[in-house]
């Protein structure tokens, strides 16, 4: 069966003559067919994501409008404006399969707006918004490792699709032909039909006020004289994140050079993830020798941001996405009391594998914190919730603890560009009253008690890999740990069980542990991976450290 589609690829006359000689590589290599045909990739509520190459089950031209045509028969039901946002990052083709899609869409009749030139996450959102779309289509593969690229759907909200809607667009999918099935015409046929328009300057200029707009303490950047290095990691951060800094008066930038521009093939870290230090080494190398405040850097679809934090004795430190998602909760919430900016009944939106501490520094300043499932769509879920009920003022901030933050409304996804103005911003706040966010974070810790948290991930890599994480997940669920580390379990919550809930069914399981600690286990919905969070509570780090490791010992053989 898989044979039979290599011989039709390597037989077809391609428009892309970078899969020929992959194709003829592996020719009479059963296994490298196999895993290129045996299986396509799989389009679901996060898109596609997959290895670019040759073949089904790689991210291609063909994989692309196969993927745009089952996007465009439904865009076709949907009535509306008939219009798709598109835009992508700087990863290795990702110009070309934004193109393709724009010509995918054209040739069914549906307007496309596509960016001129590499923008984020964020930037697509507000544009589908923007524009009223039906839909819009990012072309990234967000972290990953430069061999893979992907294709994020977004529905008309701006937030990345339904289940629902993802369902239909799949089952559009499976009814075409992968390398004939999908209209097509030209980009240049497409422009001339009037069809495809490029992202105007009236829709970029929105983007960046909204932004703007949600400074908290608005001028005092200008005179704090915060010395910052920032890292687009090559990515599609440096125009935006430069420009919206520059507007709020942080003059004094410095890029990591050899990070500056786009570089599809990532040369400097081999993951481009602002949450290992790899990717932040040139930076933090840099930072010290500038002597910056701060070092910043945004992966490539610039919707995530990682961080490192001078010291006062002139170290610097990497801080995580839960510290700086509690250290921006905190400053807004302080900032806005204090400036009577703060709504009536503010909502603040955590996803539920991040950090308790929120919830702690929440009730201190009044707020709602609600937890949701993991994926940032569920804190977009939350913000249309109260757009529907005319309340969308409520919502002041949003993260999750793999470095996604929003404060606003005007986006439904993760934005590194209103995160890393928000952090210059407070770290030019604690430097104009002799302060530091390290030293803040100190504070908060002596205030409401040393949490940590970890994440280990174990990697289940090759064809079976799901059906051992599969496995994983049901024995959890057969037969549930009455004490994880010696600590009895109180509580054990399957997400999988909407009715013990109240969200909408996930791959979920949460251990509460006896005097406070908590274990989650989840799959990631992107890589064939299961995550285990752990969080600590200690009188010190070293105390919550021993304990982390005691509960991970206990786990550690059921991912064998």
């Amino acid at each position: 069966m898989y044979n039979d589609e290599y011989k039709r690829w390597l037989a077809a006359d391609l428009e892309d003559a970078d899969l020929y000689p992959e194709l003829a590589k592996i020719e009479g290599n059963e296994e490298e067919i196999k895993d290129r045909f045996a299986v396509s990739l799989k389009f679901g509520t996060a898109g596609l994501r997959g290895v670019l190459g040759a073949g089904t089950n790689r991210m291609n031209i063909y994989v692309v409008r196969q993927a745009t045509q089952g996007l465009a028969n439904w865009v076709k039901t949907q009535g509306g404006n008939q219009t798709v946002a598109v835009s992508f990052d700087t990863r290795l083709k990702s110009d070309v399969f934004s193109k393709t899609a724009a010509c995918v869409l054209a040739a069914n009749g549906i307007r496309v707006r596509i960016y001129d030139a590499a923008m984020p996450v964020p930037a697509l959102s507000f544009a589908t918004r923007f524009y009223q779309c039906n839909a819009g289509i990012m072309v990234t593969a967000s972290h990953n490792p430069a061999k893979y690229n992907g294709y994020k759907a977004y529905g008309p909200d701006g937030c990345q699709m339904t289940d629902d809607a993802a369902a239909i667009v799949y089952d559009e999918i499976q009814k075409t032909d992968v390398l004939t099935g999908a209209k097509y015409i030209s980009f240049a046929q497409g422009v001339e039909d009037g069809l495809i328009r490029f992202v105007g300057d009236d829709c970029k200029k929105a983007f960046y006020e909204a932004i703007e707009s949600r400074q908290v303490r608005p001028g005092l950047a200008k005179t704090a004289g915060l010395k910052l290095v920032y890292s687009p990691l090559n990515g599609a951060g440096l125009v935006p994140v430069t420009q919206v800094l520059k507007d709020i008066g942080i003059t004094d930038i410095t890029i990591v050079p050899e990070q500056e521009y786009p570089n599809g093939y990532f040369t400097t870290c081999s993951y481009p993830n602002p949450e290992i230090f790899e990717a932040l080494k040139l930076g933090l190398e840099l930072a010290k020798d500038c002597g910056a405040d701060l070092m910043l850097a945004t992966d490539p679809d610039a919707d995530r941001v990682g961080i490192a934090m001078k010291c006062p004795d002139g170290s610097y430190e990497l801080v995580s996405g839960n510290e700086m998602g509690v250290l921006l909760l905190d400053y807004i919430c302080a900032g806005r009391i204090e400036k009577g900016t703060m709504p009536k009944n503010p909502v603040a939106v955590k996803s539920l594998v991040s950090t308790p501490l929120a919830d702690a520094v929440a009730k201190n300043y009044g707020v709602e914190l609600r937890s949701v499932l993991t994926g940032f769509k569920w804190i977009g879920d939350q913000i249309a919730g109260l757009e529907a009920a005319g309340e969308v003022e409520r919502f002041i901030f949003g993260f999750e603890e793999s470095y996604g933050y929003l404060s606003g409304s005007y986006v439904r996804d993760k934005d590194a560009v209103v995160a890393s103005m928000l952090i210059c911003e407070m770290a030019a706040y604690y430097r104009s009253i002799g302060s530091s966010i390290k030293e803040r974070l100190e504070e908060i810790y002596a205030k409401y008690g040393r949490y940590l948290n970890k994440i280990d991930s174990f990697e289940f890599p090759g064809l079976s890999g799901m059906d051992k994480m599969n496995g994983i997940m049901q024995e959890l669920r057969n037969n549930p740990p009455a004490e994880i580390g010696g600590l009895k379990v109180v509580k054990a919550t399957d997400y999988k069980k909407p009715e013990e809930t109240g969200l909408p069914a996930a791959n979920v399981l949460v251990y509460a542990l006896e005097g406070g600690p908590s274990v989650v286990v989840r799959p990631s919905g992107t890589e064939p991976k299961i995550k285990a969070y752990y969080t600590t509570l200690g009188k010190n780090l070293e105390e919550a450290q021993a304990q982390k490791d005691t509960l991970a010992a206990s786990l550690k053989p059921l991912f064998a």
